[in-house]
């Protein structure tokens, strides 16, 4: 059975025209640029998020109450089973807002979407997915 010159280049150009679909047929213009978010900073790589204070209501029925002190935004109150906490915000490798009270072992990480309340020795979820009412 006669093979064709011309099926045989059609297959061998195969991988080629398909590579090039795997590129995007056009680039985005330069003249585009991102545009931050309202409200969220940076300082010294630690990004500055305004959240509010108020109940967060967590997962499995938990929540946790936040004071946050407008004068010292590196501290918040924390109120986690009957009993209240000052937690300090340290830097993060992220940049995220992490508030921790060393001497009791808490640490709260602070997102605009939902935050986390943890046991910093054993880095176990005490309250998870919590989100401001």
């Amino acid at each position: 059975m006669p093979v064709h010159r011309p099926v045989i280049i059609s297959m061998a150009m195969l991988p080629i025209v398909l590579a090039g679909c795997a590129f995007p047929f056009f680039q985005q213009p330069s003249s585009i640029v991102s545009v931050p978010q309202p409200g969220i900073t940076s300082e010294g790589g630690q990004l500055q998020i305004p959240l509010g204070s108020g109940v967060y209501f967590c997962e499995l029925g938990r929540s946790v109450l936040v004071q946050r002190n407008a004068q010292n935004t590196r501290m918040i109150e924390l109120e986690w089973q009957g009993k209240q906490r000052t937690l300090i915000r340290y830097d993060s490798s992220s940049g995220l807002p992490r508030y921790e009270d060393r001497q009791h072992g808490l640490l709260w990480i602070d997102l605009p979407w939902k935050s986390v309340l943890m046991d910093a020795r054993t880095g176990r979820p005490l309250a998870n997915e919590c989100k401001l009412s």
